[in-house]
C-alpha cells in the first residue's frame, strides 16, 4: 500500500521544476502575443461597432439639418393642445404623512 502511495506523490525534481518554468513561459509568451496581435483586431471590431451604431442613431438628426438653407432659422415647437393633455395624464395627488 505504500508502494502505491509514493507513486501517485510525484516529487520534486529537476525536471520538474523545469516543466513549472516552461509553462510560466509559455503563458506570459502566449499573453504577449494575444496582446500584441489578436487584442489590437477585436478593438478595432468593437470600436467600428460602437461608431456604426453612433450613427444610425444620429441618422433621423442629420435629415433636418441639410434641408435648411444658410442664414435660414427653423423654431420646432410642439402644439399648445399637446402640453395640456400631457400635463393632466400625470396623474393625481396623494397626500402622504410621515410615520417615525
Amino acid at each position: 500500500m505504500k508502494e502505491i502511495i509514493n507513486l501517485m506523490i510525484q516529487e520534486a525534481g529537476f525536471i520538474t521544476f523545469l516543466r513549472t518554468i516552461a509553462i510560466i513561459l509559455l503563458v506570459i509568451y502566449g499573453l504577449k502575443f494575444i496582446a500584441k496581435y489578436l487584442l489590437p483586431i477585436v478593438l478595432k471590431k468593437a470600436v467600428n461597432k460602437a461608431q456604426e451604431r453612433a450613427q444610425q442613431r444620429n441618422s433621423g438628426f442629420s435629415g433636418a439639418e441639410q434641408d435648411v438653407k444658410v442664414g435660414e432659422t427653423i423654431i420646432d415647437k410642439k402644439p399648445q393642445a399637446n402640453r395640456n393633455n400631457q400635463s393632466k395624464d400625470v396623474g393625481d395627488y396623494v397626500d402622504y404623512e410621515e410615520v417615525d
